[in-house]
């Protein structure tokens, strides 16, 4: 996990600051779409929804920008429909992408083409999602926080592991323990920058350097379509690359 949460926290650092801010608005707009659509516009009874609203604020994303968000899914519903896809890439490392789409054709077509073009090869759905946990992953700015009474209170919520990450601590929980955690932050009154369920794999491949960053290249590819909204793999990051990585 700790190699994933430095390369997020790579990921961060680079790129500019507005580009960044318009993928995660779009992202999560989409998201709150979407979850209009599944359980209704009251984040009270609708925790994706909820979630959603949470990350938003996370980003700082204006509170015009999410009530335009909530009112246009319940006015005209959501046409976002969620899709997944699984494939290899280069040096065989399993990816696993998920996407808000409306248009499938569309994404089909660009995910095939970028997996085509970048070495790799697009799988069948669920040939690869053995290679993956559901966990829950918050992402939270350190403040003021007292390190030691907050790691006491989130490992007693359910927290499996708790990562320091320069400003920010990453916290792991199991996906039963998900809102658990989530309740007790709202409880120690602490905002999560960002909370998710994410996919990580269960054990990791080492790849030659070049190799490596050739395949990296691939997922920023599949990370800059609008279409997509998480990438997830199983190369190991290890020190020396996410060295080459911070230095770029």
């Amino acid at each position: 996990m700790s190699g994933h949460s430095k390369w997020s926290s790579i990921k961060r650092k680079k790129g500019t600051a507005d580009a960044r801010r318009s993928k995660i608005f779009s992202k999560i707009v989409k998201e709150i779409q979407i979850a209009v659509k599944e359980s209704g516009p009251d984040p009270e009874s609708n925790p994706r929804l909820r979630l959603a609203i949470q990350n938003a604020k996370g980003a700082n994303m204006p509170k015009d920008n999410i009530s335009r968000a909530i009112n246009k899914a319940s006015s005209e519903g959501a046409s976002y429909q969620e899709v997944s896809f699984e494939g290899y890439g280069p040096g065989g490392i399993a990816v696993f992408i998920e996407c808000l789409t409306d248009n499938n054709n569309r994404t089909v077509s660009t995910i095939r083409s970028i997996f085509a073009k970048k070495g790799g090869n697009l799988g069948t759905n669920g040939s690869l999602s053995f290679l993956f946990d559901r966990k829950g992953v918050f992402t939270i700015p350190k403040g003021d926080i007292d390190p030691d009474e907050f790691e006491l209170e989130i490992i007693d919520a359910g927290a499996e592991e708790i990562e320091d990450e320069n400003e920010f601590f990453v916290i792991t929980t199991a996906l039963e323990d998900f809102g658990n955690v989530q309740k007790k932050l709202e409880k120690l009154n602490v905002q999560a920058e960002n909370a998710e369920l994410q996919r990580i794999p269960n054990n990791t491949t080492e790849l030659d350097t070049e190799t490596a960053l050739k395949f990296l290249k691939m997922v920023e590819t599949f990370e800059d379509d609008d279409d997509v909204q998480n990438v997830y793999h199983n190369l190991e990051m290890t020190d020396e690359l996410i060295k080459i990585l911070e230095n770029e």
